[in-house]
């Protein structure tokens, strides 16, 4: 071969196949990389499936698989096999022969160099678009088995006289149809024209016609069907009106019909409608006249009238006839949005009643009486005191308890007592060494429940525990204490197997144990095994020696997980809460069904409205898919987790929720009924806090019930920022055993404030009868008060508190040294047409960091006390004596604190003894000694606090006087970190 390369010629390098040896390893990996793909797919879908078949609901595994299979299939093949047929179609009606241009020139290349692979080619077409739209389709399975399985609601909607199940479950499922329709027919028509242009049907620069009466025919066709879908559109948009959504005033995420789709823009889509079917009807006629002049001009008029007929006749409606007399026009249409969102929320039921917000009674004495009688006010905040009995009873360091704890009832003596109460779960972080064996296979699980009085505390500001120590023991009784899922379980555990757990620890060294319980899912079988080594990413799992017999992996461990996976369908309460159930630690979760199809009731967005300065502070306290915009809420199911077991229970709770029934057609033998719910659980079963949130939130507007005041605006509430932080969140609502002026007793209930928007005091007080079991349940109640009169909302009373000089002065003296002052719930309490005003105030002292209760702020009528405890300040603010609020702690054997010298010179010169005394211990390192040295300087403190009131009062007593700012001589310096 001559040398074409212009220079000297070389020796050439033949590139031959690869040898046999090569082609076998490329091979060989090739199969193993698609097995591997395969096994993982495989481990996913494997593990999900022993998982739900270990908790009992593998039919919501299965009905859930099948439903999206179904979905998928079908809607793919009948996308794939109309993309294909008029592909086909195109290409079966292509002309025999094609002009000569330098166009199809161009285009014989193409169609030359596709023509070997025509039917691979359909085939790759067909089976992208069907997988697009069958993982689409597979998407709508809720819709899907909402529509199959919908129960009528019972009730009409006002302007077309359906049931409300068709807007709930029909017109969602209508509308993928619709949508499904719509891309099929955009698809064909693309498809269509891109074959019938490549094969001559089409022409753009060709001389003569520029299609062919086949190709004219097909695509006026497919044109005609998507316009037929047009007009079922303008026909379902009728019915869509109802459940539209628009700002309307001040008010937002406003459904329903105004005056201006009542009688604008319905006859337009009936019109539309009309138009529609004769433009579709031009197209179809096509396949006989073979020109597209009368469907192109129809077509053209229907633009035309969707633009004046669908926009602009609606907006002159709006601008000279609503707009001129607004109130008139709309009163008929605000009435019937009022009533369906007030029956949508539950909320149609509320009391209103006017409250004067001013004392009626002269007797203080009696007021003072008539406390205890009214509320048990709860100084035990929840949400303060978490890190308190993290200190005093957390015991080991790899327990802790949730950042929030919970308020329950429990029965003492036959009567009932409102109780603080959190679980020593697992705390990985503080565990002693940390591998893989440690993290998994020993520290397991948590132990026990610490609950605490929520109305009292010790002398030293401690709680009054009534169930304590490790092992937990107390006035609970006797129960399985080992906590294998809780809030903070985040992690998997293998259980059961040749490793043994550590159960807890005391004087006498380790305990441990192995779990007997049945949950989680079995790794004897090396396939489980497999499966979840690659599900986890943690290849340990596959060849362990501390695996073997028995041994079961658990996860999905937190309350919250388990409910939402084995019921999908559900919206879950963000606060699950623990009680000692039966002789077991239950974890209650509140779960609501919800719907955005509900006619003429206004939207809400979950994850705005159950916002507040917990949940902007906690995740754990976020409701689940808190994005879902909802029209509809009920409280249809109450669910237990078992603390040690695992098992959940989904327990039928409003027997009349009609999307609750529609579920379990769908999810037949996964919901028990009511009756099955124990007097045990029940006694523990309340109010949700989420539900309220959202109730209080549309009864900022929906309490008036008349169109002119919901108009005017007058009456427009708002929930007031939380006043004891600075989080600007709403405040949140506290559950609190108390009696409502119509109410004969206590009853434990869930309460909140509203205020007057861009205004401080207060507008109302709301409550809701928050104990299951009992008739009023769900009660809620409104107290509101004059517009004409101003009463101090929660904002206002902190500021008054802390504008006090007295009670800023002790508040600077408790922040004394290095402690910190933190402020408790805000508690509000009708009483005698007045309102009671309750704070308890906690410091953290010295280098302890956990707060303790060390005063109380008190306010009614103008009267304002800040005292050592809530009796002393009921005492001071109603100027008399009167019953204790909680009778004391008999085994509490601390004498409570004392001035036995009233100077302040005194008190100060045993602060500074105290603050010695611990710095000593510091350098010793004896915290016992360091704790009791911080108490006594705390109570010098308050000592030294009490001596200068007293002496301002006075006019200076006993040991010199002292003004209020001056800082005294003989103050301890502040102490130095530990």
């Amino acid at each position: 071969m001559p040398d074409r390369g212009g220079g000297p010629s070389g020796p050439r390098i033949r590139v031959g196949r690869p040898s046999r040896r090569v082609r076998t390893l490329l091979m060989t990996l090739g199969v193993l990389a698609v097995l591997g793909m395969a096994f993982t797919m495989f481990a996913g879908f494997w593990t999900d499936w022993l998982w739900y078949r270990s908790v009992n609901y593998s039919s919501v595994f299965t009905t859930t698989l099948w439903t999206k299979i179904g979905l998928f299939f079908v809607f793919g093949v009948l996308m794939a096999l109309a993309v294909g047929f008029n592909i086909w179609l195109a290409h079966r009606l292509r002309p025999p022969l094609s002009a000569m241009s330098m166009e199809q020139q161009n285009l014989d290349r193409y169609r030359m160099g596709i023509a070997p692979y025509k039917k691979w080619l359909l085939f790759g077409i067909t089976a992208l678009v069907g997988l697009i739209a069958g993982a689409s389709a597979s998407g709508q399975w809720r819709t899907w088995l909402m529509w199959v399985n919908g129960v009528p609601f019972g009730q009409k909607d006002p302007q077309f006289k359906l049931d409300v199940s068709f807007y709930a479950f029909d017109l969602p499922w209508y509308r993928f149809l619709l949508g499904f329709g719509f891309a099929a027919a955009i698809l064909s028509v693309i498809a269509a024209a891109l074959t019938h242009y490549l094969y001559g049907g089409l022409r753009v620069t060709s001389p003569g016609a520029r299609a062919t009466a086949a190709a004219t025919g097909h695509l006026s066709v497919l044109i005609g069907i998507f316009v037929a879908l047009k007009a079922v559109a303008y026909w379902l948009d009728r019915y869509g009106l109802a459940v539209k959504s628009s700002d309307f005033r001040a008010t937002d995420n406003w459904t329903g019909l105004r005056y201006v789709d009542a009688n604008a823009y319905l006859p337009a889509k009936t019109i539309l409608f009309c138009i529609a079917v004769i433009c579709a009807l031009l197209f179809f006629a096509t396949i006989w006249r073979r020109t597209w002049q009368l469907p192109v001009i129809g077509f053209g008029l229907m633009v035309l009238s969707a633009i004046l007929i669908g926009g602009l006749y609606p907006a002159i409606v709006q601008k000279f006839q609503v707009q001129p007399n607004e109130q008139a026009k709309e009163a008929p249409y605000v009435e019937k949005n009022l009533e369906a969102t007030r029956q949508a929320y539950g909320i149609d039921g509320t009391k209103v009643t006017d409250y004067s917000g001013t004392g009626n009674t002269e007797d203080k004495t009696k007021l003072r009486d008539d406390v205890g009688s009214t509320a048990s006010i709860r100084i035990m905040d929840p949400n303060i005191v978490s890190p308190t009995f993290q200190q005093l009873q957390q015991i080991r360091n790899y327990y802790a308890f949730p950042e929030n704890l919970d308020v329950d009832r429990y029965a003492k003596d036959g009567k009932d007592q409102d109780t603080v109460i959190g679980l020593r779960e697992i705390n990985l972080a503080g565990i002693p060494k940390k591998n893989w064996i440690n993290n998994h296979f020993r520290y397991t699980h948590g132990y026990g429940v610490v609950a605490a009085k929520g109305t009292s505390a010790d002398a030293q500001g401690r709680p009054n525990f009534t169930e304590s120590d490790l092992p937990s023991k107390g006035d609970l009784g006797t129960y399985e204490q080992r906590v294998y899922y809780g809030e903070k379980t985040t992690t998997y555990s293998i259980v059961g197997g040749p490793q043994k757990e550590i159960d807890y620890s005391d004087d006498n060294g380790e305990k441990t144990t192995s779990y007997k319980g049945d949950s989680g899912v079995n790794l004897s079988n090396p396939v489980n095994r497999a499966a979840y080594a690659v599900a986890f990413g943690e290849p340990q799992i596959l060849y362990s020696g501390a695996i073997g017999d028995g041994s079961r992996i658990l996860y999905n461990r937190t309350p919250k997980e388990r409910v939402e996976a084995v019921a999908p369908w559900l919206t879950i309460d963000g606060d699950a809460y623990p009680a000692v159930v039966n002789g077991q630690i239950q974890w209650i979760v509140d779960a609501y069904t919800t719907t955005n199809g509900y006619p003429y009731s206004s939207r809400t967005t979950l994850g705005d409205t159950t916002a507040d300065s917990l949940t902007a502070t906690n995740d754990n306290r976020a409701v689940v898919a808190q994005q879902n915009q909802v029209n509809y809420i009920r409280n249809s199911v109450k669910a237990t987790v078992d603390a040690y077991t695992g098992e959940v229970k989904l327990y039928q709770w409003d027997t009349k929720d009609p999307v609750l029934k529609t579920w379990m057609k769908a999810f037949p033998n996964t919901v028990e009924p009511k009756s099955g719910i124990s007097k045990d659980l029940m006694d523990h079963l309340r109010y949700p806090q989420d539900l309220f949130k959202v109730q209080r939130e549309l009864l900022t507007r929906y309490h008036v019930k008349d169109a002119t005041t919901f108009l005017s605006g007058s009456e427009v509430w708002q929930v007031p920022d939380d006043p004891t932080n600075r989080s600007g969140s709403a405040v949140p609502p506290y559950y609190l055993s108390m009696k409502m002026p119509d109410q004969k007793a206590q009853a434990f209930s869930l309460t909140t404030t509203f205020t007057p928007t861009g205004r401080d005091n207060l507008s109302a007080f709301m409550a809701v009868d928050a104990e299951a079991g009992t008739s009023d349940y769900g009660k809620i109640r409104i107290l509101k008060l004059p517009t004409n009169t101003t009463v101090n909302g929660p904002k206002q009373v902190q500021s008054q508190f802390n504008s006090q000089e007295d009670i800023a002065e002790s508040i600077r003296l408790l922040r004394g040294g290095d402690s910190e002052v933190e402020y408790g719930n805000l508690l509000t309490v009708p009483l005698d047409g007045g309102l009671l005003y309750v704070e308890p105030v906690y410091v953290r002292g010295g280098g302890l960091k956990y707060p303790l209760l060390r005063k109380v702020l008190v306010t009614y009528g103008g009267q304002t006390a800040f005292e050592n405890t809530l009796d002393e300040a009921l005492n001071k603010v109603f100027g008399a004596d009167g019953p204790t609020t909680e009778p004391p702690d008999e085994g509490d054997t601390t004498p409570p604190p004392t001035s036995d010298n009233p100077t302040v010179q005194q008190a100060l010169e045993d602060a500074q003894k105290a603050f010695d005394a611990g710095q000593e211990a510091l350098k010793k390192n004896d915290w016992e000694a360091y704790g009791k040295a911080q108490n006594d300087l705390e109570d010098a403190l308050r000592r030294a606090e009490d001596a200068q009131s007293e002496a301002s009062r006075t006019g200076g007593a006993g040991g010199g006087e002292s003004k209020p700012g001056d800082k005294p001589s003989g103050s301890p310096s502040p102490k130095p970190s530990s």
